[in-house]
């Protein structure tokens, strides 16, 4: 796997990840190179330098800003491990998504999750967009800090996630305000798919929907939009800020 862009690469040092190595642009002199580059040396990584037109070659976003590192393939967690990590937390928040297949959708999300803490994020091995170097970038590397499961049934998590005594909803039209109902104690977040949002059964297998206002001509909002305004309006009133 390839992480390519400044942000990327240093949240990668900050994780415990083998990193193969680190292949710098030539001639990058500026402040913000100049540290990014003495951090990895200190960490001990391979650095390669090369022309421009090799990093042009490598990278497959054209925004490698001068650094692509190489890293094994990103490892999922076990959703029982997610499980056991969130059984003595009694604010434990989950979010898991239900056909998301755009790949800026997810990385976006990620990155939202991240941000504001969640302890764990489940995604589908099939109708659902993975961890690639693309998503790894869009998510400015967040991906190195947020734990993710993939597996193949979401109604049978959902189930297993709901004998935890974590509450599960659906984020999706025809429910309650999201700004009237309690977000406390353990909780988790089904977020749908761009086109088909979450699906009838699983919403079935939810212990309620939960819905964002909205008060336009159009009457749905991008996955990680969606995501972001449900997920720091739970933190917001847990974190009473």
């Amino acid at each position: 796997m390839k992480i390519e862009g400044k942000n990327a690469v240093r949240e990668l040092l900050k994780t415990k990840k083998t990193v193969d190595k680190i292949v710098v642009m030539n001639g990058m002199r500026d402040a913000e190179s100049r540290d990014l580059l003495s951090r990895v040396k200190q960490a001990g990584i391979k650095v390669q330098f090369c022309d421009k037109s090799v990093l042009d070659k490598e990278s497959e976003s054209r925004r490698h800003q001068g650094f692509i590192a190489y890293v094994s393939d990103y490892r999922y967690r076990e959703l029982d491990e997610i499980l056991s990590d969130c059984r003595e937390k009694e604010d434990a928040f989950l979010v898991l998504l239900d056909g998301v297949e755009d790949p800026h959708n997810l990385g976006s999300i990620i990155r939202v999750c991240e941000c504001a803490g969640v302890d764990g994020l489940v995604i589908g091995k099939h109708r659902s967009a993975s961890v690639t170097d693309a998503v790894m970038r869009i998510s400015e590397g967040s991906a190195n800090h947020l734990k993710i499961a993939r597996v193949v049934n979401l109604n049978s998590a959902i189930e297993q996630i709901k004998k935890e005594n974590v509450w599960v909803y659906a984020l999706e039209l025809g429910g309650q305000s999201v700004y009237q109902c309690d977000l406390n104690g353990r909780i988790c977040f089904v977020v749908g798919g761009e086109d088909t949002g979450v699906n009838k059964l699983t919403r079935e297998k939810c212990d309620g929907i939960l819905s964002i206002p909205m008060y336009g001509k159009v009457n749905s909002l991008n996955a990680s939009v969606a995501t972001g305004i449900g997920v720091f309006e739970a933190m917001r009133r847990r974190k009473n800020v």
